[in-house]
């Protein structure tokens, strides 16, 4: 793929276009050990090789990275007054990844940050039927009318009930464990849907998303770059 030479430098985050632009204009850039003072000039990402500044630019088109998003930190790229989830990722190369999907502010687990589009969109959209899986400690005591109740789907207060979703309990008791497995992203979506059964979620953590399961040794606020097999499954 060529690119103009401006838009590349920019695109791996060593800039906006206009400081890209002074940048090349000084003499920083070098193509193939040759100093290039055009911005228009293009490159091809496949061959060329791109120094800035004395360093090594070497271009990517497309990152994912799995999260392990703590709590107190928004489902967002960008934001004036709080943390973002994309702001966690300290190795991104690119300056337009995003999450894929939201989890609440209050709500931890996995979360993938990425630029692919085309890969968000199959995840995201209603009519792939994307299994989301979550763990919850729940306020009240789960019952099987309950896992009947999911498994019909339940009224959130929106023109239609939910999809039918999968209730495991793990244990029932005044705070309850279970396992809840849905295919929408509505908003508050889980904690809507225990409501509805007069029941609190206490703490939420999603455990999978599609094929895509939490690696178990991230810690709240880690993060790491998908392995090929997961790229695999996921594409």
């Amino acid at each position: 793929m060529k690119l103009r030479l401006d838009k590349y430098l920019s695109e791996i985050g060593l800039g906006t276009r206009s400081e890209v632009k002074k940048a090349i204009q000084k003499g920083l850039v070098q193509v193939n050990t040759q100093f290039v003072q055009k911005p228009e000039y293009k490159v091809d990402t496949e061959k060329d090789q791109v120094m800035f500044s004395g360093k090594p630019a070497v271009y990517v088109e497309y990152e994912y990275y799995m999260l392990n998003k703590p709590a107190g930190v928004i489902s967002a790229s960008t934001d004036s007054r709080e943390r973002c989830v994309v702001d966690l990722i300290l190795s991104r190369r690119r300056k337009d990844l995003f999450p894929v999907g939201r989890l609440d502010k209050d709500t931890e687990g996995l979360l993938l940050i990425t630029n692919d589009g085309g890969l968000a969109h199959r995840l995201l959209s209603p009519k792939k039927h994307v299994d989301k899986v979550y763990y919850a400690r729940i306020q009240g005591r789960v019952t099987q009318e309950d896992v009947a109740a999911f498994r019909q789907g339940v009224d959130i207060g929106e023109e239609k009930r939910t999809l039918p979703a999968g209730l495991l309990i793990l244990t029932s008791k005044e705070v309850s464990e279970v396992e809840l497995t849905i295919q929408e992203g509505k908003f508050h979506q889980v904690k809507r849907m225990f409501q509805a059964v007069d029941k609190e979620v206490l703490y939420l953590k999603r455990l999978q998303m599609g094929p895509l399961v939490l690696d178990a040794t991230l810690k709240p606020g880690e993060y790491r770059t998908l392995n090929r097999n997961e790229l695999d499954m996921l594409c």
